[in-house]
């Protein structure tokens, strides 16, 4: 215990029953519901926050969604029969004369016998009669010599270009759906 004695003062009082200074404050009164509600709503927030992160985490929601990208119908070309075109036909079947037999239907249904050529391919296993065009703008031509020549797959490709820059070509390859092999056969009556 000290020994100096220090003067005394009104903290040194015991029997004033007035508090003073702020260390004495008075407890706030809690009441037991209020508790249990923040409680409970706490609780609900985090395990709503666990699940929505969970959700995330698996991939079964996106925040920022990509948007599907729509399929539009291409725009149907309209066949056209323009005989200005001068027309190539290749034979890619082992049968001989298809090619001549072909060029006799085109000039028939209105191009000029000096516009139209016929000869052999590279090849004898091209399996669909195909009219070939190289630019795009050349398509309804393409199937219009299709229907010309009694149907025909019709494809753009540069595979066969045009003696100059200045010809407009079309080009069929005979496939082996014109040969007799291919052809289905004729219903009897």
């Amino acid at each position: 215990m000290p020994t100096s004695r220090y003067p005394q003062d009104r903290f040194d009082d015991l029997q004033d029953t007035d508090r003073v200074g702020a260390h004495r404050a008075e407890n706030p009164r809690m009441r037991g519901w209020v508790v249990l509600l923040w409680a409970a709503l706490a609780t609900v927030v985090l395990i709503a926050v666990g699940i929505f992160g969970t959700l995330i985490a698996s991939g079964r929601i996106e925040l920022a969604p990509t948007p599907t990208p729509t399929v539009s119908a291409a725009p149907e070309v309209t066949p056209v029969k323009d005989t200005t075109y001068e027309v190539m036909i290749l034979n890619a079947t082992p049968e001989q004369g298809l090619a001549t037999q072909l060029k006799d239907v085109v000039v028939g249904a209105g191009w000029a016998e000096d516009a139209v050529t016929a000869g052999e391919a590279g090849s004898q296993d091209f399996p669909t009669t195909t009219v070939f065009y190289s630019d795009a703008a050349d398509e309804a031509a393409a199937k219009g010599l299709a229907e010309a020549i009694g149907g025909a797959a019709t494809e753009q490709s540069d595979a066969y270009p045009a003696s100059s820059p200045d010809v407009k070509q079309l080009t069929i390859v005979v496939g082996l759906d014109r040969t007799a092999a291919g052809q289905s056969p004729t219903p009897a009556p």
